[in-house]
């Protein structure tokens, strides 16, 4: 019996081994499997990749074929330098940067592209949302609950500034965005959109209507659909009282009949911009307008849009009643209210037949343009990507597939002939490249917001970066010239300096009709929340002699094709240096 057993063991101690055995071969196997079907895969997409795939590629590859600025350089470089050369050197110059050599490369260019974009969405946490910092906070708010009350799209309950963190949003976020800006109330709905305000409506909503939960607060109740959870922030530091947050924005003629232009009004005996401008903030106008000692509150308007601004001097004489100037012209102030003729945004109710794309190198502006648009029409763009920190900034567009055709337009960065032709039309949005340039970098490290920093700038990552994105730029628009159905080219220089007719311009493109005030309105709030903040570099040149020389010759290829297609050049500021 012992010797049946000791056996029997033995067995066991065979098989445990044979089994360990076994196990470690079949895991050495699928390894091998594996690494060899990713050399495959590597090896397939360094031959071309189709457009729908985004297969991950190295440095060394995605830079394969760029060329060296330095074998660019000519001591005595021509204005046509790039159109019709003679010489062995200058048709081999011409071969590398001419329209057809840029197209040919944008099959790599794309590989770069998705590369590099996808790699910063998945590397990077969204940054600073609208109004809130990213900072997580360890302390209860301070404000006192107020009720729950109704809220509707069209009629908001508190129609003073609105803010969006679709991801993070609490209850102490939204008080300290209000308490900056010297609102009284802080209201929260749907558990991630924040509103602020100075008065409150006389009838309340049932307690149990606030409840959905903060997106960044479990446990915290962020009112509901349609509902608002108020709160009555803390009296704001001294630092940030009211006043603080008023912006002169000039002196102007008064308009034929104040009290028709202007809803609110108030007389008061040695008025001070302080007093009118916490007057309009209380009922809540983004304009507060002084004539001598006379505040008007109210809203730019087609009788009053602030376009043709008067010299100063003309109302230094406004604020003594018995000035002959007394009546003509008046003092203007922008109060920290925000005007929400133009917040409101939804899908479109029918789908588009008219598949329009807002296309643009990274860089150019392509955000603010769709906070514009959105603005403007009163309906949400679509993106060809997914970027969380724009969902959750408000742009909801993000998530809606960009096929959907429920969206007003769709931003794409994509420039190949497929990806193209797939739209019906297009607004081309165009930025100076050293602009458009240093814009992506900062965004690659420091978000849509943010500045990059002394360190960045002079790693070996910005040379490469200038080297390949550079002749994307090129690309890209050339591309667009060759393939697209039906464009709209705007130029960002001139929307930012000429937005109303700009925008106009973008509207009729879209086919949709807009009022003149809510053009006022979109110009009133024409930065949004998309100023870059942090430290930013004065008097700082990145761009050194051979990057300016590969540049340049990009921007006389692209002028020349511009005109060619009997399009406006390139404006005057984006010649060479």
């Amino acid at each position: 019996m012992a010797k049946a057993f000791f056996r029997l063991q033995k067995v066991l101690r065979r098989t445990q081994f044979l089994l360990f055995f076994l196990t470690a071969a079949y895991l050495m196997a699928g390894s091998l499997l594996l690494l060899q079907r990713t050399r495959l895969v590597i090896q397939q997409g360094s031959r071309g990749t189709s457009a729908n795939q985004a297969l991950p590629v190295s440095d060394g590859m995605a830079r394969g074929g760029i060329v060296d600025p330095r074998t660019l350089q000519n001591p005595h470089p021509g204005p046509r330098l790039l159109v019709g050369m003679d010489t062995m050197q200058n048709a081999v110059l011409d071969q590398w940067h001419s329209p057809q050599w840029l197209v040919s490369r944008n099959s790599e260019l794309r590989q770069l592209r998705r590369r590099w974009f996808h790699r910063l969405i998945s590397d990077q946490e969204p940054m600073q949302t609208a109004g809130f910092k990213a900072t997580k906070h360890t302390v209860e708010h301070k404000g006192t609950y107020v009720g729950c009350f109704s809220d509707d799209s069209r009629e908001r309950t508190l129609k003073g500034a609105v803010f969006y963190d679709l991801r993070k949003m609490t209850v102490s976020h939204c008080q300290e965005a209000c308490a900056e800006r010297a609102y009284t109330y802080a209201g929260l709905a749907y558990g991630a959109e924040c509103y602020c305000g100075n008065r409150l409506p006389a009838t309340a909503s049932k307690p149990q209507e606030c409840n959905s939960e903060c997106k960044g607060e479990k446990g915290s109740l962020c009112g509901g659909v349609n509902r608002l959870s108020v709160y009555r922030v803390e009296e704001p530091r001294a630092g940030a009282r009211p006043w603080r947050n008023v912006i002169y924005r000039g002196c102007f003629r008064a308009p034929e009949n104040l009290t028709d232009t202007f809803p609110a009004s108030l007389i008061q005996p040695n008025l001070t911009v302080e007093m009118c401008s916490e007057f309009c903030s209380k009922k809540e106008f983004p304009l507060a307008v002084i004539r001598g000692w006379e505040c008007y509150c109210g809203y730019p308007t087609g009788r009053f849009s602030l376009h043709k601004g008067a010299d100063g001097l003309l109302c230094s004489g406004t604020r003594n009643a018995s000035s002959e100037l007394h009546g003509k012209y008046c003092l203007v102030y922008q109060t920290p209210v925000q005007d929400t003729r133009c917040t409101d945004r939804k899908f479109l109710t029918t789908k588009s037949k008219v598949f329009v794309a807002l296309s643009s190198f990274p860089g150019a502006g392509n955000t603010w343009a769709r906070h514009l648009i959105e603005h403007a029409t009163g309906y949400y763009t679509g993106s060809y990507y997914f970027d969380g920190a724009l969902y959750n900034k408000g742009f909801k567009g993000e998530k809606d597939h960009w096929r959907s055709r429920r969206t007003i337009c769709v931003k794409t960065h994509e420039s190949g002939k497929t990806e193209i032709e797939m739209f019906d039309s297009a607004i081309l949005l165009i930025r100076n490249p050293y602009k458009s340039l240093m814009a992506e970098f900062n965004r690659k490290y420091a978000g849509h917001l943010g500045y990059a920093t002394d360190r960045n700038w002079k790693s070996k990552e910005w040379p490469d970066f200038v080297n390949s994105y550079a002749s994307w730029w090129a690309s890209h628009i050339l591309d667009w010239l060759k393939y697209g159905k039906r464009l709209l080219i705007i130029h960002y220089e001139d929307l930012k300096q000429s937005l109303i007719p700009k925008l106009k311009e973008m509207v009729e493109f879209l086919n949709v009709t807009v009022s003149e005030d809510r053009l006022l309105c979109v110009e009133n709030n024409r930065d949004g929340n998309f100023k870059r903040s942090g430290a930013k570099q004065k008097d700082f040149e990145p761009f050194t002699q051979e990057m300016k020389d590969l540049i340049n010759r990009y921007i006389l290829t692209v002028d020349e094709a511009l005109r060619g297609r009997n399009f406006t050049g390139l404006p005057r500021e984006y010649m060479p240096r």
